[in-house]
């Protein structure tokens, strides 16, 4: 028998000689912890106050019934394993202490090695319930462990999603800042942008803000710390004290802030609050980054795609600037080959004098000549402009 360390007896017994071989000379030697109650109502009080492992109770207390003290034991909340004592011929008494919730017993007179194995029987009982209670609690803490692990996935899977199918970004914002209120378990969280023009930060979204912060909404906003994330495009975080010197302050006691990057320059940030004073760590500050850098493609994206729209506006109109240019030279050319046709007509029609033939074919070659450019000037002045 090997006793651990702490384990804690009470013993139950009016009788002082009993009591005394049982608390003095066979279980403290081994090294239990035991308290003794010589009636009733003590040891209700100690079993409440010390919480014992084990109880040893005489059925025969007076005043009291160690059965009615089972079933004060069972009012109290008390379900420690109690082993009751009896004389021999009592066994009525003790298989009623059974029916009241006793777990072993033994008879007088008193026998250091009986009494030993009872209490090593019961207290191995207590062992193996309190290892099943503690692998129970270890796996209900792996399963809120892998809980919380696959929710944080879940919502870092929906942010990737997001970014390449949401074409809304006032809808893809705002699934960013839900996403990292809850990856960090944050009381509240925002994202600001920069303004290209101004390079300020503006209020692009957010979540539980209260109503005086909320109103910055594509406003700038200035909370203290998001000033030294953007220059310094690390990300940080603060709780405590620390924190009293900045604006962030009032609404809450720990905060972190992560920026927006692309390559090095910081494009956006995101801020989460935490009203208690519990410091965001190292996990969360991983889960935030890996959003930021969903952010940071959709953002990156989205610059493409106004750098794409806008070189296309620039090929639309010198495109439609080209075309008015030979347009108009086509105009100006026909009008050029009308003046140019007409003296060559009044001459060949000899109405300024008689031509040679020679004359009258060159001229004829001239004016058959212009009349060809000006039908193919015609010609890509009618056709139907390419789709392509």
């Amino acid at each position: 028998m090997s006793p651990q360390l702490n384990e804690k007896i009470l013993v139950v017994d009016s009788d002082d000689h009993s009591r005394d071989l049982i608390v003095r000379q066979t279980l403290q030697p081994y090294g239990y912890q035991v308290m003794a109650a010589e009636d009733a109502a003590s040891a209700i009080r100690l079993a409440l106050q010390f919480q014992p492992d084990v109880i040893i109770a005489d059925l025969n207390l007076p005043g009291f019934s160690g059965n009615d003290m089972l079933v004060a034991f069972s009012s109290q909340g008390i379900n420690t394993p109690v082993i009751v004592m009896a004389e021999k011929g009592e066994e009525p008494k003790v298989i009623q202490a059974f029916r009241l919730g006793a777990s072993d017993y033994f008879l007088r007179p008193v026998r250091e090695p009986e009494v030993l194995s009872v209490v090593e029987r019961a207290l191995k009982q207590v062992r193996e319930l309190r290892s099943r209670q503690k692998l129970d609690e270890q796996l209900k803490t792996a399963n809120a462990e892998l809980q919380r692990r696959l929710r944080e996935l879940t919502t870092i899977f929906s942010v990737g999603r997001a970014v390449i199918s949401v074409t809304d970004q006032r809808v893809l914002f705002e699934k960013v800042v839900e996403a990292i209120t809850t990856v960090s378990e944050a009381d509240m969280g925002w994202l600001t942008l920069k303004d290209e023009k101004t390079n300020s930060f503006l209020m692009a979204a957010h979540r539980h803000l209260p109503d005086a912060w909320a109103k910055r909404i594509n406003q700038p906003l200035d909370d203290g710390v998001s000033a030294l994330v953007a220059m310094s495009a690390e990300s940080l975080s603060i709780h405590g004290q620390a924190l009293l010197k900045f604006k962030i302050a009032s609404l809450g006691k720990s905060t972190m802030v992560v920026p927006i990057k692309v390559k090095q320059e910081v494009i956006g940030l995101m801020i989460v609050v935490r009203k208690a004073e519990r410091a965001f760590g190292a996990s969360e500050q991983s889960l935030l980054e890996a959003i930021s850098d969903y952010a940071s493609i959709s953002l990156v994206n989205s610059r493409l795609f106004r750098a794409v729209a806008h070189a296309a506006e620039q090929a639309q109109a010198g495109e439609r600037r080209k075309n008015e240019l030979l347009q108009n030279l086509r105009q100006e050319s026909q009008s050029v080959l009308q003046s140019a046709m007409y003296p060559l007509e009044v001459v060949l029609g000899e109405k300024m004098g008689t031509l040679s033939e020679e004359q009258k074919q060159a001229l004829a070659t001239a004016q058959n000549a212009l009349k060809r450019l000006s039908f193919m000037m015609n010609q890509q002045t009618t056709q139907p402009k390419s789709r392509d």
